[in-house]
């Protein structure tokens, strides 16, 4: 909790309450409302404005960094920045990922008298665009020196407790003024209630009598609740396999021998599917039942085998018990007395076998191995919605590495300005991203940010002349009349050198050209942003993955 001092700002209290939490950087982009915003942190010690390009760049940009450091803030003007980052912040509300939105409005006066202000839509209504956000956050306030004491500690709260993004709105003209103080609301830590952990331990350990094969299954909200730990001690305590959906790729250790991949159901690999569908007992946690992470409907998972573990709910078969957090359940179940005998034995991994050819073109099961070879422990892989999120979904990570895509929003442009905030958040770390060509031709501009930031990840573009992923999933149209899904052919090596920096850039066509490109990257990374085009001839090449979706997509259309 922050102490209230005399005679500080509203601003500077934000600010505080910010920097209490990690947060280091804000993104956003300037606009004449946030002016008093940014003259304020641009005095404060401790934070720096992070600018972007654009809103819905920042947005993304705040949305990985906060994947990366727990918490993340975002800067706009009222109306035209804070409706430009709508997608940016539904896709974090979507994703779990706590944001604080802040938006920087017209004067308080000009508010009351219902003036006609530019940026508004000339109606004299200064609370619209709260109204909109108040869908796609879970919490919304407008700050006043009156108020902000207690408004600015409980929206920070509810985005941690939530693990949503919120909204602060706050006049041009009141973020210099005092704060009024008051004593802040204290935080009520939420517990377990005991009676139904009981009574739970009770029910699985009645469940466990008859099993012979468990599984773990790991998805988001084992990330965004910083459930990892508790996760690893307990598949060792029950030495059971353990595979991550869609949605929570590098929830688990992938290094570690009882990690056997991701679940796909009808799509995935087939030991793996094999593996969960046989299971007499699975033990879920953080799932979220998406149709990506149940493969189009395909997963057969029978839900009254299953232990559902959320952060704060718990279902075991058809019984739920209320109030009883991840944690405590976590570590009651690592000594219920249950360990599996079988050995879980030497899992392949999709691109486990190198293509050695170096001179054949490249194609998707040639260059995966690649990737997966080149990838270092505590690498952030910022991966784009397209054909290389269901290709770097099967690419086993090494140890400590952070795993950022869109596995439920997938935003197309997503994982350029992504990377951009990854960089950011912390500068040590290893950032390799990769998109595709029509992907980054949406947000591009995040190379210069990173460019003018001195960031230096690893970016690969895969261009395969358009937006394959969509020419996979319409199985209505032949490929050659879908004209929406071709796009205009960009010298992807030229970028750095149009936004005025330098950077080392290879255009690769083969398996020999791409070898020598990493190995040129990996040592000049340290020095420079590497950019590698990976460029495939053939437009429907793709992950097997991605390919088993279009089979089932066209039975299922035969059959309509």
């Amino acid at each position: 909790m922050i102490e209230l001092a005399e005679n500080r700002t509203l601003g500077q209290y934000l600010y505080d309450c910010l920097k209490a939490e990690g947060i280091t950087e804000i993104f956003g982009v300037p606009g004449d409302y946030n002016f008093s915003l940014l003259d304020t942190l641009e005095d404060y010690d401790g934070i720096e404005f992070i600018n972007g390009r654009n809103e819905l760049n920042a947005g993304y940009a705040a949305d990985a960094y906060a994947r990366v450091k727990g918490m993340s803030a975002l800067i706009t003007t009222f109306g035209v920045g804070e409706m430009s980052a709508c997608n940016a912040i539904a896709g974090a509300y979507s994703e779990n990922v706590p944001l604080i939105h802040i938006v920087g409005s017209p004067k308080s006066m000009m508010q009351q008298k219902k003036e006609l202000a530019h940026h508004t839509l000339m109606d004299g209504d200064f609370d619209v665009f709260r109204k909109v956000y108040e869908h796609i956050t879970s919490y919304t306030a407008i700050l006043t020196p009156e108020n902000a004491a207690r408004e600015i500690p409980a929206a920070i709260r509810i985005a941690k407790e939530k693990k949503k993004p919120v909204y602060l709105v706050v006049a041009i003209d009141l973020v210099e003024k005092p704060l009024i103080s008051h004593s802040e609301v204290s935080e009520n830590v939420a517990k377990t209630n005991v009676d139904a952990l009981q009574s739970a331990v009770k029910h699985i350990k009645g469940m466990l009598e008859h099993v012979n094969k468990a599984v773990l299954l790991v998805d988001v909200k084992t990330l965004r609740y910083n459930l990892q730990k508790p996760v690893l001690q307990l598949a060792e305590s029950l030495n059971v396999p353990v595979a991550s959906l869609m949605q929570g790729k590098s929830g688990f250790d992938e290094s570690h021998p009882q990690y056997i991949g991701v679940y796909g159901g009808a799509f995935g690999s087939k030991e793996v599917t094999q593996t969960v569908e046989e299971a007499d007992f699975i033990i879920a946690v953080g799932a979220v039942w998406s149709d990506v992470n149940t493969s189009k409907g395909t997963a057969k998972l029978d839900p009254l085998k299953m232990v559902e573990i959320q952060p704060d709910t718990l279902k075991v078969g058809a019984a739920s018990y209320m109030n009883v957090r991840a944690e405590e359940i976590l570590s009651e179940l690592q000594d219920i007395g249950y360990r599996q005998n079988e050995s879980i034995g030497n899992i392949s991994f999709p691109y486990d076998t190198m293509v050695e050819d170096p001179s054949a073109p490249l194609e998707a099961a040639s260059y995966y191995p690649r990737i997966q070879q080149m990838l270092k422990e505590n690498d952030i892989v910022v991966t784009e919605t397209g054909t290389f999120s269901y290709g770097m979904s099967q690419v086993r990570l090494p140890k400590g590495a952070t795993y950022i895509a869109q596995g439920g929003w997938q935003s197309i442009g997503y994982a350029t300005p992504a990377a951009f905030g990854a960089c950011i958040a912390d500068r040590n770390r290893r950032v390799l991203l990769f998109t595709g060509d029509g992907s980054i031709q949406l947000t591009a501009q995040e190379i210069s940010s990173m460019l003018e930031n001195g960031c230096k990840p690893i970016v690969f573009i895969l261009n395969n002349n358009g937006y394959t992923i969509e020419k996979f999933l319409n199985v209505k149209v032949d490929i050659e009349k879908q004209k929406y899904n071709e796009i205009p052919e960009w010298n992807y090596t030229k970028l750095a050198e149009a936004f005025g920096q330098e950077a080392f850039t290879a255009r690769v066509e083969t398996n020999g050209e791409l070898d020598d490109a990493i190995t040129n990257a990996q040592d000049m990374n340290a020095d420079k942003l590497c950019l590698i085009e990976l460029v495939v001839k053939d437009q429907m090449d793709a992950p097997d993955y991605l390919k088993k979706i279009r089979q089932y997509l066209e039975k299922q259309e035969k059959l309509k």
